[in-house]
């Protein structure tokens, strides 16, 4: 452990490599994520896939959701086979690919590219998570601000990743340059799944030359019970990861050609199905599978755990839909001007990651100037919830406003992404640091993708709810949304006090 050590503003130096590598990284992610669903809706001769908005969201929310949910394998892998340092490396090299495939403009490259950067990220996202965990020690009262700090450089890539592809995809003179160089104008989009590209190849290159400030963190997985166990077990996983792998690419193409009669629609509607059977099924494994012998202390974590990933669903579910419901509301209608000039739509994806950077230095400081006197984990969570849900209702005066065909002022969209970074820096970072404090250690880079799963289904839940987008006045929707964010935060509050007992082992 290294939890003396101070010189990266008073955390460990290692944190530095960490903060970089996923600032890149989430500029790849958010960047393209900032365009995706305006790509599939647009039409054929602007470029886009042609697809309708309910199939569109379907198919966004899926993806997103997949992105989360492969953590649990990704977590796994790292547990028992390669380590978190390898899977945040290996995961790494994936998402590069995805983003270049998604680069050329074909059908079979786009669904290529989303199914690499699920893969990539899924080995990614919780182990580079567990490995900032590492660097502290599990009493250590920076724990939480040094999260915190992480999530800040989280929001910096996010912030900047939008602004780039933004201006790629939407600018007009950026398109007629394309025109002046003798491209197609329309292939704008796919120079922004480049740049997202580049952002995750500049990430890898930081990852490895900056790794050694890491010392041994992260580097080897748990114990196996034996060498030959090690080695059978490493077989086992190498074939089926192959042929996962080379099912998931067989089917990718086959959709993309029409050789196999699967409709998008369908493919979504199964993966809900794949969706609830994975939770079931690992909380069953969790708590009643074979060889799980907790302590009574572990079992009390594990079911602080289970509510948390229930808490983190509910309010990824309101959340996420800033790339979906959020998105379209910028492009249908919200006058998209500052001080009488024109921005892209896409640039409002980058005011929440903006937000993270300016008040994640205040929340992590507060944090730190409380120290035993911080609200409980649980509480924390309870205002996040609650908060998302207010920042939904602010939209409902402004979607009547909308509703008589006007364009409405970019504030109410900018008050909106205010308040969820409040309760985002209430939940998410918590939740991340809460996760590496109540997981038995021998699965800790599993029960790291738990918190991940709990994203997955949220993100699932949040592109059905965008799927009402062109079916329901708008009013509605964002109030229904904003109310199911507030219920659930005032449920968890009311229970924040036993959570808090059962947390610190208090029958």
């Amino acid at each position: 452990m290294v939890s003396t050590d101070t010189s990266f503003f008073g955390h460990p130096r290692g944190l530095s490599t960490l903060f970089f590598s996923e600032m890149w990284e989430r500029f790849s992610y958010y960047g393209m994520r900032g365009f995706l669903l305006l790509y599939m809706v647009a039409s054929v001769e602007d470029g886009g896939l042609g697809l309708s908005v309910p199939v569109g969201t379907a198919i966004y929310g899926t993806y997103t959701s997949a992105v989360y949910l492969l953590s649990l394998p990704g977590g796994w892998l790292a547990d028992r086979l390669i380590g978190p340092r390898r899977a945040v490396l290996y995961g790494g090299i994936l998402i590069a690919s995805g983003h270049f495939s998604l680069a050329f403009p074909s059908t079979a490259t786009f669904y290529l590219g989303l199914l690499l950067v699920v893969l990539g990220t899924g080995l990614l996202k919780p182990n580079i998570s567990v490995i900032v965990g590492h660097l502290y020690e599990q009493k250590d009262l920076r724990r939480d601000a040094g999260f915190s700090i992480f999530y800040m450089g989280i929001n910096l890539g996010a912030f900047i990743g939008p602004l780039v592809t933004g201006y790629l995809v939407q600018n007009e003179g950026f398109r007629t340059w394309l025109t002046g160089m003798g491209m197609d104008p329309n292939s704008a989009w796919h120079w922004g799944f480049g740049a997202a590209g580049i952002g995750m190849t500049l990430g890898l290159i930081q990852y490895i030359a900056s790794g050694r400030l890491l010392g041994q963190a992260g580097m080897a997985p748990s114990p196996a019970k034996s060498p030959e166990a090690f080695a059978q077990l490493k077989r086992t996983a190498t074939m089926w990861f192959g042929v996962f792998l080379v099912a998931l690419v067989g089917l990718s193409f086959a959709l993309s050609s029409g050789s196999l009669a699967i409709t998008p629609e369908q493919v979504t509607d199964g993966y809900l199905y794949l969706l609830i059977a994975v939770v079931v099924g690992f909380f069953w494994w969790l708590f009643k599978g074979p060889g799980n012998d907790w302590t009574r202390e572990e079992r009390s974590h594990l079911w602080v755990i289970t509510v948390m990933f229930v808490a983190a669903a509910l309010f990824w579910s309101v959340f996420e839909q800033a790339g979906s419901t959020l998105n379209l509301f910028a492009v249908d209608k919200t006058n998209n001007t500052l001080f009488g000039m024109a921005f892209p739509s896409v640039w409002f994806q980058s005011l929440n990651a903006l937000f993270i950077v300016a008040f994640a230095p205040v929340f992590a400081w507060l944090w730190v100037k409380m120290g035993d006197r911080q609200p409980a984990s649980p509480v924390k969570f309870s205002y996040g919830l609650i908060g998302v849900g207010l920042g939904f209702l602010v939209l409902v005066p402004a979607a009547n406003l909308a509703a008589g065909g006007g364009l409405v002022s970019p504030l109410w969209l900018s008050a909106t992404y205010l308040i969820h970074t409040w309760a985002e820096l209430c939940l998410s970072p918590i939740g991340l640091s809460s996760m590496t404090k109540l997981a038995p250690s021998r699965i800790i880079s599993l029960m790291m993708g738990v918190w991940f799963l709990g994203a997955s289904v949220g993100n699932y839940m949040g592109g059905e709810m965008a799927g009402l987008y062109a079916s329901m006045p708008l009013q509605n929707l964002f109030g229904v949304v904003g109310l199911f964010g507030v219920v659930a935060g005032v449920i968890m509050l009311v229970f924040s006090g036993k959570l808090t007992q059962m947390m610190h082992g208090v029958k």
